[in-house]
């Protein structure tokens, strides 16, 4: 994979699970700015409605291992944060909340991982 490919294969991923989104009804508003984590917000048909913040995170055919998101860091996990998964080699989507992942990832004991997040 040249560097082209490379450089935009997350920000095409996250194109690819928003359309996803869209095609299975749910209203999507993305963000100009990913500096909150946040690469799209879900508005849930409820009144008063209900919005919930995606953080959309994939995995290449070139990755090592396809369903290992390692080194995640995880800013403010609360009820309405999600993080969406996707694994290109698995061709599979994985949705876990914030809280849930934080609860449930491994937490780097030292180096450069010291304080990240991985599911593995």
């Amino acid at each position: 994979m040249d560097y082209r490919s490379t450089a935009s294969f997350g920000k095409r991923q996250e194109y690819i699970a928003i359309a996803e989104m869209l095609r299975l009804g749910f209203d999507v508003y993305m963000t100009l700015v990913d500096d909150q984590q946040i690469d799209c917000v879900v508005r849930h048909p409820t009144i008063p409605p209900k919005y919930t913040d995606i953080q959309i995170k994939a995995r290449s055919k070139n990755a090592k291992n396809a369903a290992t998101f390692a080194a995640l860091e995880i800013r403010n996990p609360r009820e309405n944060f999600v993080f969406v998964f996707y694994s290109e080699p698995c061709d599979s989507y994985w949705v876990m909340p914030s809280l849930d992942l934080v609860a449930m990832a491994n937490v780097g004991k030292s180096g450069k991982i010291k304080g990240s997040t991985g599911l593995i």
